[in-house]
């Protein structure tokens, strides 16, 4: 089915109210959702409506909360998603980061008590389009061991980058690290079909192409025992750090079962200017330039603000069983 993006939002808004969420963090989930449907995302797109819905309704996430936020230190702010949906707190920290990051030149953000970040791109972009660098780690449900372990202990735990160029669109650079993102083989359960060999490992720790035997297994590391450590890293920053759950604490986002997730994300934002002065603009243009200037070479983020772009002019297209699943809810 074709759907224009206003359409899009009103379905995901509409399905939600009906599954205890409130008017404002409706909008809130609707608009990232089907932003990350226009960016080609749809596993963290459409597809996410079932679950969210069916976990409001039991109260896995809290469909009425409200984040808070303290500012213990100058450069400091702390975001309590208070169990509901990761993306009003995210609106919250764009509502106050970014004058606070001009006038200290530098914060960090630690949300703690959340859900699903979706894609960390579109929210690193969001501070880039307004001139700030921002980097973002989130950690999620453990489907990824220790390199050399069975043992599901961190999340595919993804990191993003972005950054301003003049004249241009942000740099934006974002990874699961897993070797695909786990919505993906979710994606793949859903309509039924096999996966490449080289995402997951199933419950005997051996490849495998079955979606499902991967999602009971664990994924591979993107760069192996480097990915692994990496996801290490991130779970110091957004579960240690924060006060949040780790990787291995957290119940699924993919069913409505057990408590909330209550995960972590950090945001690193900083202030160009501070850092570097006037020219730090310059500089990040020159370096874009010369990678751009290789024939063949496509600056990260590109895809994802193309596709978007195309969705604004001309709609989404979504499966009509996944819209005859939503309209179920």
């Amino acid at each position: 089915m074709h759907l224009t993006l206003a359409v899009a939002e009103t379905l995901v808004f509409e399905t939600l109210i009906r599954n205890r969420v409130s008017e404002a963090n409706a909008r809130s989930v609707a608009r990232a959702l089907v932003a990350a449907e226009a960016a080609g995302q749809g596993g963290h797109g459409l597809r996410r409506v079932e679950a969210y819905s069916r976990q409001a309704r039991a109260g896995k996430v809290d469909g009425f909360a409200t984040p808070s936020l303290a500012h213990p230190l100058p450069a400091v702010v702390q975001i309590d998603a208070n169990h509901g949906y990761a993306y009003p707190a995210i609106d919250l920290a764009l509502s106050v980061v970014p004058d606070i990051a001009r006038e200290q030149g530098i914060v960090a953000v630690a949300f703690r008590r959340s859900h699903h970040a979706g894609v960390l791109a579109l929210t690193v972009e969001r501070f880039a389009e307004m001139g700030l660098v921002a980097l973002m780690v989130a950690n999620a449900p453990a489907s990824m061991a220790a390199w050399g372990g069975r043992k599901p202990v961190f999340g595919t735990n993804p990191i993003a980058f972005a950054a301003p160029v003049p004249n241009a669109d942000p740099v934006v650079i974002d990874m699961a690290l897993s070797r695909v993102a786990r919505g993906k083989v979710m994606a793949a359960k859903q309509k039924g079909v096999p996966i490449p060999d080289n995402w997951a490992f199933d419950r005997n720790g051996q490849p495998t192409t079955d979606a499902g035997e991967a999602l009971a297994g664990t994924m591979i590391p993107s760069g192996e025992a480097k990915g692994a450590a990496l996801a290490m890293m991130v779970e110091i920053m957004a579960g240690a750090l924060t006060g949040a759950n780790f990787s291995f604490e957290a119940s699924s986002l993919f069913d409505d079962q057990g408590d909330a997730p209550a995960l972590g994300h950090m945001l690193i934002v900083i202030n160009p200017d501070a850092t570097g002065g006037s020219s730090a603009a310059e500089r990040m243009g020159r370096l874009a330039d010369e990678i751009a200037s290789d024939p063949g070479v496509r600056l990260p983020g590109r895809r994802g603000q193309n596709a978007r772009r195309a969705a604004i002019e001309n709609g989404v297209e979504v499966e009509d069983e996944l819209i005859a699943v939503i309209n179920l809810l």
